[in-house]
């Protein structure tokens, strides 16, 4: 029998992924859809009068084994991908997705699951009940349960196509990330560079075959400290266009034309379920609910954020030519003079910093923060299979030392993995036969490497994203619902960032820091004054950090709002909406939307605009907390028990009011961003 179908023989029936092969993967999606499909059968062909019990939770039991296996396979293609994986997918997408369509479509099915809608009120159902038969319902019906059979074909098509052309711009980006290399020679070009970013150039040419030279990539890691450090305008020119012109040289590996063809399906498949547009298909099942609320959202803050974010551009602007004599500042130009800036104002910058972020301490650190706010500790283990050597695993305890979850920590970049950081899941939560099945939780991330003489030391955006990934992930582990779909993350979309934006707060307080920023090499605490300085200079250049994201928020809803077939000329396209949020002049040759993994790759299509609409949210709870202390157990026993532990049971609205006692108020974010009084 396939090995990924087998009870797991392994520490809390973790995967085991040291007996796992690619060749194991398609044998076992196919058998396991077999499987299902006869579970369903059984649903379809029962003669009892229907229930909630015997459609809506014999249908959410259906497909265990499909959800596991094509969970762990997914989590590698991002994480630990090679040839054999990549080409696996190009399979195994579009049968998952015949699949889905299978059922979402089955007529039979449908008409027992909404006779349940329809004598719901029989049924006493508890809200978590009741969301989930709405979510079950919702979903025939927005798959095309309704449309002719003819539709149903071409849906089925539509989805096939959007299933591989995603898989096909992730990989363009992943080889474009992977392919490039700038190879320095001469040591005059590392000017500016501190230490440890010259040593772990050296340690990549070594890698690619280099020796006795430096290259940068596009890894974040590596492009991100060049850009803000080098004093070689011309090479980080270089980098900037690299970084900017992903997927958009018009070879083997350009998006133009998939994004294109994605959006347009996308437009065609929301008219065809009876929809204006894909936004408003995907905002029906968002808090914001219309593409109107969104862009009146993202217009209130954009109004705040632009005359801010004017007197930053122009003050930049001013301290490059007066101290360079730059008189064409251009955007290869920005993270370098603002980090002098930065430095100039506040006397703080990441190579300070740095010393007081080693990854292993800063690890301890949020630990520390889940132990003090909900009383979890996370026990390093050695015996729970990984995928990779990199990979470290621990077993979360509460307070009473009873099992809460596993959770994988994956910190370094590699090869096999693609860029960004986020936060996954191997197994989800769920209640079962009187069974409380915990979860598998796992952050995947691209920090800085160590080298031959230093340990990983992080940049202060490195400590703020590992903060982040951890909030998603305690709302993984803390997960306690019934139902696996709506457990954990499985919330609405504008709503899960809240848990993961809300913890980045504590890594700029005092009390929080003071448990482990500690010099690695000294072991003295980080100076209250270097903290200090952290916190002063948290809003610096906040006007156009918000108008930066906003402009990408903007994209993602001018490519979904309307019919997208007008959209010829990606660049132009793009130049119309960002020049409005942008006072330097749009470099030629660069795309957003080729590289726009969130929207065409991620799952943030019309989204995009919820992180900067969690935001609202992670600020207005956060005053909560700061008004009763940090680490305050009662206001963080509200925030678990109304947010972290009840998934999607409720509306993500109705929740929050249970945790603040009232809807959140935009002018926290604002207040926090320095943009109002």
């Amino acid at each position: 029998m396939n090995i990924l179908l087998q009870k797991f023989n392994t520490p809390f029936e973790t995967v085991p992924f040291d007996k796992i092969k690619p060749q194991d993967f398609l044998p076992a999606i196919n058998e396991a859809i077999v499987i299902a499909k006869k579970r369903i059968e059984d649903i379809k062909n029962n003669t009892e009068v229907e229930s909630f019990k015997n459609v809506v939770e014999a249908l959410e039991n259906a497909s265990p084994e499909v959800e596991l296996v094509s969970g762990v396979f997914f989590n590698l293609h991002s994480a630990e991908t090679n040839d054999d994986i990549q080409n696996i997918a190009k399979d195994i997408s579009p049968i998952l997705t015949e699949f889905g369509n299978d059922v979402s479509m089955d007529q039979v099915l449908f008409s027992k699951i909404k006779t349940v809608w329809d004598n719901k009120e029989k049924f006493n159902l508890n809200a978590e009940q009741m969301m989930l038969l709405e979510k079950n319902y919702k979903s025939f019906v927005r798959n095309g349960a309704l449309l002719s059979d003819s539709d149903k074909d071409i849906l089925r098509d539509i989805s096939k196509q959007l299933s591989t052309l995603g898989l096909h711009f992730g990989d363009n980006i992943l080889k474009e990330t992977n392919n490039f290399m700038m190879v320095l020679d001469k040591k005059e070009d590392l000017a500016g560079l501190p230490a440890d970013v010259i040593e772990a150039a050296a340690e990549t040419a070594k890698e690619k075959g280099q020796e006795g030279k430096w290259v940068f990539t596009l890894q974040y890691p590596s492009v991100i400290p060049f850009l803000t450090h080098s004093t070689n305008r011309d090479l980080r020119k270089i980098l900037f266009m690299a970084n900017s012109t992903k997927a958009f040289h018009g070879d083997a590996t350009d998006n133009r034309e998939i994004v294109k063809t994605i959006a347009k399906l996308r437009h065609q498949k929301a008219k065809l379920l009876g929809y204006e547009s894909h936004a408003h298909f995907v905002l029906e099942e968002r808090m914001a609910s219309t593409p109107k609320v969104v862009m009146s959202f993202i217009d209130n803050i954009v109004n705040h954020a632009t005359p801010a974010a004017k007197l930053e551009t122009e003050e930049l602007r001013r301290y490059a030519e007066k101290i360079d004599g730059i008189t064409d500042y251009s955007k290869w130009d920005n993270m370098y003079y603002a980090e002098k800036l930065k430095n100039e104002k506040f006397q703080v910058n990441d190579e300070l910093l740095r010393p007081y972020f080693k990854l292993e301490n800063v690890i301890d650190g949020v630990f520390q923060v889940a132990k003090k706010l909900y009383g979890l500790s996370f026990n390093l283990r050695t015996d729970i299979p990984v995928y990779h050597v990199d990979v470290k695993t621990y077993d979360v305890l509460d307070e009473q030392n009873n099992h809460v979850a596993v959770f994988y920590a994956d910190f370094h970049p590699r090869t096999g993995k693609r860029n960004g950081a986020w936060m996954t899941s191997f197994r989800g939560q769920k209640k079962e036969e009187g069974v409380n099945f915990r979860p598998h939780i796992a952050i995947v991330c691209n920090f800085t490497k160590p080298t031959a003489t230093k340990p990983s030391l992080l940049g202060f955006e490195e400590v703020t994203t590992l903060f982040h990934e951890f909030g998603h992930a305690l709302h993984g582990m803390l997960a306690n619902t019934q139902y696996e779909s709506l457990s954990g993350t499985n919330v609405y979309w504008d709503f899960v960032e809240l848990p993961s934006q809300i913890l980045e707060n504590w890594a700029y307080e005092k009390e929080c820091l003071d448990l482990f920023a500690e010099h690695y090499e000294t072991k003295e605490k980080i100076p209250a004054e270097l903290i200090k300085k952290i916190k002063d200079s948290a809003s610096f250049l906040e006007g156009r950090a918000t108008l930066r994201q906003l402009s990408f928020a903007s994209v993602d809803m001018a490519w979904h709002s309307s019919d997208p077939s007008y959209i010829e000329n990606i660049e132009e396209f793009e130049t119309n909406i960002t020049n409005k949020m942008d006072f330097l002049p749009a470099v030629s040759g660069t795309s957003i939307s080729t590289a726009f993994s969130h929207i065409f790759a991620g799952g943030y299509s019309a989204g995009y605009y919820s992180y900067k609409w969690a935001e609202v949210l992670d600020a207005d709870a956060f005053e909560f907390f700061k008004e009763q202390g940090i680490f305050n157990r009662e206001v963080a026993n509200k925030f678990k028990d109304n947010i972290l532990s009840r998934g999607g049971s409720q509306h993500p609205m109705n929740l929050y009011v249970g945790f603040r006692g009232k809807e959140p108020n935009p002018a926290a974010l604002l207040r926090r961003a320095g943009l109002v009084k």
